[in-house]
């Protein structure tokens, strides 16, 4: 009987340590759908299996398996999903998966908000349920989308600034630029923001000459993904790496947010 009790106890601790099944119900209108059954809540971000959510969402789009990444085709939709990185490309536009791409037994989870904007869709979250709002049809494809000036010149200024860096710390220096552009403070295209020139200039790679370099290929995905709604450092307007300057006007007079890699972000 003791050896039945502790079994019983054993069999309690495991089954209260084990990931519990999402709350979440995902609908469209008052439609639940089934990939509800499957829905996963990471870090506060909803995935989704990709296979069970296109047969229910767009089923008409064909989803195969090659050379170790998902491809969804249909014919308004091109979209790939590769385990481990972190971010969607659908129709040629970088959309951020915060959280990662991941496998779990086999199965490829995806965040639900970053596809649903692939689908053209909006989606809500209230009460545990997640509300998909279809739109007028899947995203707009990059060659329209990404204007040519921006993605040249902020592509340039985050490989200038931080080439080495991690992808959140290059996201977070095109979002400085991009703030700064909705600044009343600053100039107002990204061109004038990076080569604003008050107080000797507000970038060291154009002082040096760095920023006509060409861009590494992972600070262009960056830019397409800042220029896509990525964020990681909010209204910040400043960053510095302390270590390589002498210039600690920005410690002294703005609001430390957070630091990324090697620069402190200020707001």
């Amino acid at each position: 009987m003791k050896k039945i009790l502790l079994l019983l106890l054993f069999l309690g601790i495991c089954l209260s340590q084990a990931p519990r099944a999402s709350a979440l119900r995902v609908a469209v209108g008052a439609q639940t759908l089934r990939v509800s059954d499957s829905a996963r809540i990471i870090d506060g971000s909803t995935y989704v299996p990709l296979r069970a959510a296109m047969a229910e969402l767009h089923g008409e789009a064909q989803v195969t398996w090659e050379r170790g990444r998902a491809v969804v085709r249909s014919d308004a939709l091109e979209l790939t999903a590769v385990p481990g990185e972190q971010y969607l490309v659908a129709n040629g536009r970088y959309l951020y998966a915060a959280g990662g791409i991941f496998l779990e037994n086999g199965v490829l989870y995806v965040p639900l908000r970053q596809l649903a904007k692939a689908l053209g869709m909006t989606a809500s979250w209230n009460a545990g349920v997640a509300s998909l709002t279809p739109g007028t049809g899947a995203i707009e494809p990059a060659e329209t989308y990404y204007r040519e000036d921006a993605l040249y010149w902020l592509s340039r200024i985050i490989s200038a600034e931080s080439r080495g860096e991690p992808l959140l710390g290059q996201i977070a220096v095109g979002n400085v630029v991009l703030n700064r552009l909705a600044s009343s403070d600053f100039p107002n295209t990204i061109y004038g923001v990076i080569f604003d020139d008050r107080w000797g200039g507000q970038f060291e790679p154009v002082r040096n000459g760095t920023v006509y370099q060409e861009p590494a290929a992972i600070s262009v995905i960056a830019a397409k993904l800042v220029l896509d709604g990525a964020d990681a450092v909010g209204h910040c307007l400043y960053f510095l790496a302390p270590h390589l300057t002498d210039n600690h006007w920005t410690m002294e007079n703005r609001e430390y947010v957070t630091t990324i890699g090697n620069h402190w972000f200020y707001a």
